[in-house]
């Protein structure tokens, strides 16, 4: 306990964090700056005092040279650290990525490696089912590059949507159809409930179906075997409420802030399922915002989440 107090307290410890010299780092920054504004701030008040005699006056000089120096301060150290963290994510990013193609990669490279030895013969493989390793390691890298340029693309404002009027109801009646066989194979039952004569919505047909299979899958994938995920939609006031409850592994508490983050996963969802890039649900919450909808889940461990999004109705 006292080691973490330390570490808060300690101008140096953020400096390390970041990856940062201690003139690029903020805290350190900050506190440089605020060394000179008591400086500016007593200098300005003997200068004001020698040079004018009424005491409001001096005073009024001094608020505003500390006022004046306290702003330029805060802006010089927000812009470091805007610029660390961006630092510091540039890092974690090669990091995370070289971390996510380095097991497909190893497993594509091992087939290949067997495929094309001399012996091939002699070890009396079935071809085909390297093959298949092949197909499927290059699937997961395809996944991974296409959801770093949808990122790319929301951050920087270049994806364009082709909105349309859905009905929401629709649309879940026929992922969850498709979900269906995969749900029964891991004995999870899918039970829908739609509030009648909802409106529609307007959203991009695309994406819309990529936020709800992620979620859908997602209830799936971390249930127990034998549970139940739960699809419910209602109308909220002027938006369309759905909701995607699971029975499964839920999220731990410490953890629940940062699971819409980038590469962000669990750590009993990396001990239920291992695959994963961890980019999906910052996605989907970039998406639902973009669409001008809101997404927040709750979530009790070892009993289950429920992912609630909001879209604007259309009538």
């Amino acid at each position: 306990m006292s080691n973490i107090i330390l570490q808060r307290i300690n101008p140096i410890y953020p400096c390390r964090k970041y990856g940062v010299s201690l003139w690029q780092c903020p805290q350190f920054l900050f506190l440089v700056m605020g060394l000179i504004i008591i400086v500016a701030i007593v200098m300005a008040w003997f200068v004001a005092s020698a040079k004018i005699s009424d005491p409001a006056i001096v005073t009024l000089i001094v608020l505003i040279v500390g006022a004046t120096s306290l702003m330029l301060s805060f802006i010089i150290t927000s812009s470091f650290e805007r610029l660390a963290a961006a630092s510091r994510m540039k890092t974690e990013f090669i990091g995370i990525v070289s971390h996510q193609l380095r097991t497909p990669l190893t497993n594509l490279r091992f087939s290949l490696d067997l495929l094309l030895s001399e012996n091939v013969e002699q070890i009396k493989i079935d071809p085909k089912e390297y093959f298949v390793i092949l197909q499927e390691n290059t699937k997961r890298m395809g996944v991974l590059i296409d959801n770093l340029l949808t990122i790319s693309r929301l951050e920087s404002g270049k994806l364009p949507l082709d909105k349309k009027l859905i009905s929401l109801e629709e649309v879940v009646n026929v992922l969850v159809s498709k979900t269906r066989p995969f749900a029964t194979a891991s004995q999870i039952s899918i039970v829908t409930n739609f509030q009648s004569n909802l409106g529609k919505v307007l959203v991009d047909p695309f994406w819309l179906d990529q936020i709800i299979t992620n979620l859908l899958d997602n209830a799936v994938r971390y249930s127990k075997g034998g549970g139940q995920v739960d699809i419910n939609i209602e109308r909220k006031g002027k938006k369309i409420l759905l909701a995607i409850k699971d029975q499964g592994v839920g999220i731990p508490k410490e953890e629940q802030k940062f699971i819409f983050e980038k590469f962000f996963r669990s750590a009993n969802a990396i001990k239920q399922q291992t695959d994963g890039s961890g980019l999906g649900l910052y996605i989907v919450k970039k998406f639902i915002e973009l669409l001008g909808g809101k997404i927040w889940f709750s979530s009790i461990m070892n009993k289950g989440t429920t992912f609630y999004f909001t879209l604007p109705e259309v009538k």
